[in-house]
């Protein structure tokens, strides 16, 4: 069997031991591990090796139909993330591609980024830290004072896994929390569900915690900006397609918001030098790093390495999550 792992060259894993380890131990000595850096100006490259591959290992690899026609043996697609918005899961149903992405494996390190991110903006670390790195000034009034974190209130969009572990360490931390979900049932002792209309108003800190779907692309646009009546922070750990930047920037300008925490962008790959985002006191970008743990790195290996083992040795049930239903 031909397995090919192949994603961008930043977004590729430090080492693929693991994952040979595991592909080789479930599926055979014989089995042909291909670790290819993708670009979207080598897609032709990509189409060549993956023309005889059984299975594709990627997080952010674009797999559309035009991939599914130079892939006629291609029998599973394992995503080394919980997201899978770049495979088109109709056209693998049709063609009866199994999908499977990673039902879980940074829960808490996210929820760690989200809460630390959070400190982070309230506190003005970036703040103080730019004024210091730019200005060389030593002044703690170079910002205006916040409230102490236990006076606050932090409002989570979406309050699946990762939400309700953001509104557990919040509480710890003696905040008062809110969320808004129009698709869970979870509840949490004393973590009010409200729309998103009230949560905008309500809350001093707003993280975006949601998968992305249909229905919150361009969730956090101008319209729900001045919706904010409370100048909150915005942290966004989930996904950059919720975020109009360009609205973002302008809320920023025009103090709207106090400030943002961004732990992904609308590009996976950004043109830093161009983005007017980068550079001020009271933005703080990250590089899709809230999932970066020794034991998260692991964990994602590991599961998604197995789950392709498991697929093609034809032990669906112990896939960890399938989103293909021929």
């Amino acid at each position: 069997m031909k397995i090919v792992i192949a994603d961008y060259p930043d977004s590729m894993m430090p080492t693929h031991e693991l994952e040979k380890e595991i592909l080789i131990s479930g599926l055979g000595s014989d089995t042909n591990i291909v670790i290819f850096e993708y670009s979207d100006n080598k897609r032709e490259e990509f189409f060549r090796v993956i023309r005889d591959a059984d299975a594709i290992l990627t997080a952010f690899t674009k797999i559309d139909s035009e991939v599914m026609d130079h892939a006629p043996k291609l029998k599973v697609i394992s995503i080394n993330a919980t997201g899978y918005d770049n495979v088109d899961l109709q056209e693998a149903n049709r063609r009866k591609i199994g999908v499977c992405p990673v039902g879980e494996y940074c829960t808490e390190d996210v929820a760690e980024f989200t809460i630390t991110a959070s400190l982070a903006m309230v506190k003005n670390l970036k703040s103080y830290i730019y004024d210091i790195d730019k200005n060389k000034q030593w002044r703690f009034d170079y910002v205006n004072p916040n409230p102490r974190i236990s006076d606050l209130t932090i409002g989570i969009c979406g309050f699946g896994k990762i939400g309700m572990r953001v509104a557990q360490k919040a509480k710890a931390l003696g905040m008062k929390v809110i969320a808004t979900d129009p698709f869970t049932n979870n509840k949490l002792e004393d973590v009010k569900l409200v729309t998103k209309e009230e949560l905008f108003a309500n809350a001093d800190i707003i993280t975006n915690n949601m998968n992305l779907n249909e229905t919150n692309y361009s969730y956090f646009n101008y319209d729900a900006f001045k919706l904010m009546k409370k100048k909150p922070y915005l942290i966004n750990m989930g996904r950059g397609a919720c975020v109009v930047e360009r609205d973002l920037i302008k809320a920023l300008d025009e103090e709207i918001l106090k400030g943002a925490a961004l732990d992904v962008l609308s590009d996976e790959t950004p043109d830093l030098e161009n983005n007017q985002l980068v550079g001020r006191a009271n933005v703080m970008i990250t590089p899709h790093a809230a999932f970066y743990s020794t034991s998260s790195l692991e964990d994602l290996q590991r599961i998604s390495t197995k789950n392709i083992v498991n697929y093609l040795t034809e032990q669906k049930q112990k896939v960890f999550k399938l989103v293909t239903d021929f």
